[in-house]
């Protein structure tokens, strides 16, 4: 019981990867706060994980949302050890199609949310000694043509956490991200099919995005927050990790005999 005892707040866990982070920190004797916008989902997921856990539902579009939620989890179990910022969107927009509409929109959920879910939670987080982890993406190293607004959310998501790890190492607070490549979540697997490719299109991966042959799960992702939500990580602080399949940085492509 890597968590025991610790109270988390995981931020869009009602499905993904925050799905995947939620139910490995209860399996590991967390108790968390499961956020999202999907009444059903979450229901759904807080009957299977029990008592460790309980639902909140709420849009972080509302600028009241963060101290709600911050709210809701003291209310439920009266402290908090981790802040998990997951929740996001991920708009497919270009140069040619973005509109203010759509950029602020993508900003509010991706980047504005957690800043003012990290300021409700801070002085429980400082009281406890915490961590908050940050799930960003590959994307904030460059991003892709039709990524332009997800890319620079996750940018800047980026630079707040180590913003954040510069400012407030001293408070005993530690602030953690993962740049997150291809995970296979439900909706990616919805989004794929949308786009015309066949149901089993996750199976037949390139080794160019996939060279293990799959693409990452999100329980991998959850195993992985387990140690820099936990005290096993303290006091390191600033990091980011590169939560990928390949080296980013002076890749040679994967040569196929295709």
């Amino acid at each position: 019981m890597r968590l025991k005892d610790k109270v988390i707040i995981v931020t869009g866990s009602t499905n993904g990867i925050g799905r995947g982070i939620a139910e490995r920190c209860v399996a590991e004797g967390a108790r968390v706060l499961i956020h999202g916008i999907e009444r059903e989902e979450g229901e759904a997921l807080v009957k299977k994980l029990g008592p460790a856990s309980a639902l909140h539902i709420d849009d972080l579009l509302d600028p009241g949302a963060p101290p709600r939620v911050v709210a809701a989890a003291l209310k439920t179990f009266g402290k908090i050890d981790g802040l998990v910022n997951n929740a996001a969107i991920v708009p497919r927009h270009t140069l040619e199609t973005i509109t203010l509409e759509k950029y602020e929109r993508t900003m509010t959920i991706n980047l504005r949310a957690p800043l003012f879910l990290i300021q409700a939670a801070f002085p429980h987080l400082k009281a406890s000694q915490g961590s908050v982890l940050n799930i960003g993406s590959i994307n904030a190293l460059s991003g892709e043509a039709t990524f332009i607004d997800y890319s620079t959310s996750k940018g800047g998501l980026q630079t707040l956490t180590r913003n954040l790890a510069n400012a407030h190492g001293t408070d005993r607070v530690r602030f953690t991200l993962f740049n997150v490549g291809w995970v296979l979540t439900p909706r990616e697997q919805a989004a794929q099919v949308a786009q015309g490719l066949p149901e089993d299109w996750a199976d037949h991966v390139p080794p160019l995005y996939a060279p293990s042959g799959k693409l990452i799960m999100p329980e991998a992702i959850g195993a992985a927050a387990v140690f820099w939500l936990g005290d096993e990580s303290r006091p390191i602080t600033g990091s980011v990790i590169e939560l990928e399949q390949f080296s980013v940085y002076a890749r040679n492509p994967v040569k196929t005999n295709d």
